[in-house]
């Protein structure tokens, strides 16, 4: 059995932890006892977080609706049609049409990266943040 030192994927505290592994595969987690920002706790949502990485109903390829039906695609292809589409709903409704919404997911400073798209590139303060939902 591994330990591999980690920072916990559910919201932006940093919480730290280990994943243990086993036979090339995460089995579960155990906290980084030393840690500051956790000091050795974990919350619901870090004791399961885990739990996604070998999930049969896990998605690791874009989607897109191709005659009413989600058919896998390629990352360029998915990036390329939201952006199209974005791009026409701007210039169709104007800025204000459009709304962004963060994750919880991910650090502040992406999410400051992320608010900084929306304001500069499409021009629209209606950015939000799943976590106060």
């Amino acid at each position: 059995m591994a330990r591999i030192p980690t920072i916990c994927p559910f919201c932006g505290c940093g919480c730290n932890f280990y994943l243990v592994t086993e036979q090339n595969r995460v089995v579960g987690v155990e906290p980084s006892p030393g840690n500051p920002v956790n000091k050795g706790m974990l919350c619901a949502k870090g004791w399961n977080s885990y739990e996604f990485i070998h999930s049969p109903k896990r998605l690791n390829t874009p989607l897109v609706r191709k005659d009413g039906a989600l058919v896998p695609s390629t990352w360029d292809e998915a990036l390329g049609l939201v952006a199209s589409r974005l791009r026409k709903i701007q210039s169709e409704s104007g800025s204000r049409s459009l709304g962004f919404l963060a994750s919880a997911k991910v650090s502040n400073e992406e999410n400051y990266l992320f608010m900084k798209m929306a304001r500069a590139v499409f021009k629209t303060n209606n950015v939000d943040h799943c976590a106060r939902l």
